[in-house]
């Protein structure tokens, strides 16, 4: 039988272990088109967050009672419920983000990020892991959304969050506030991160080769000194 790892764990794999932008590569269409500015990037995955860990908990509660024929389109019921209200909320408090994303917020609805893991894990899972699971997940997106936006908006436009932090000397890119600039920025993060997974896994194997080396060795002299 599967071991359960703890409630901490469940939240802490979401940051990068199955970081949804990095390692799932899910949620793509928000995350390039979106990622104009920090601050889009964060209304952008909050939204996300909001509907990923609310749809979540009522799947997981309700994960008895709906038949195996229908779960998808109920999933989809479900998570359009709490689109609308993440999209109507949006629109009257915060109306200049509203317009800025446009029609992102709506298409949260059909985003793999929340299906997805409404389908792998809260629909078998209990409300507080699938909680918390949903919690992680949609830190991760927020992080990953944010380092792009900032990225490109601070190579783009000389700022961050709207405050300038390059001098008026730094010529802006424009490329970096294109389409092409979203494709770029998110290749170089993913370029990165691979790299650091791969270096990882080579201290880790070196590490565990130089292990067995130094047991096979110390057995040895025991083995030499017996006889």
């Amino acid at each position: 039988m599967k071991k359960q790892v703890s409630i901490w764990k469940e939240f802490t794999k979401g940051l990068w272990e199955i970081n949804p932008t990095f390692k799932q590569i899910l949620g793509m269409c928000p995350t390039l088109a979106v990622t104009v500015s920090a601050i889009n990037g964060i209304a952008m995955a909050l939204a996300t967050t909001f509907v990923l860990v609310f749809s979540s908990f009522l799947i997981s509660c309700v994960r008895k009672l709906i038949p195996n024929q229908v779960r998808i389109a109920s999933y989809i019921v479900i998570i359009a419920t709490f689109v609308t209200i993440a999209d109507l909320v949006m629109k009257a408090k915060f109306p200049e983000l509203s317009k800025a994303l446009g029609p992102f917020v709506p298409l949260i609805v059909v985003n793999c990020i929340i299906l997805g893991r409404a389908e792998a894990f809260a629909s078998k899972n209990s409300p507080i892991r699938s909680i918390m699971d949903a919690l992680g997940n949609g830190v991760g997106f927020l992080i990953s959304l944010t380092v792009i936006g900032s990225i490109r908006e601070l190579l783009g436009s000389r700022t961050i969050f709207g405050y300038q932090i390059l001098p008026d000397s730094f010529e802006p890119l424009l490329v970096m506030i294109l389409p092409a600039g979203a494709f770029i920025t998110l290749g170089l993060l993913m370029g990165i991160a691979n790299a650091y997974v791969e270096r990882k896994k080579n201290i880790e194997h070196k590490s565990l080769i130089e292990k067995y080396r130094k047991n096979y060795s110390s057995e040895i002299n025991l083995s030499q000194n017996a006889e």
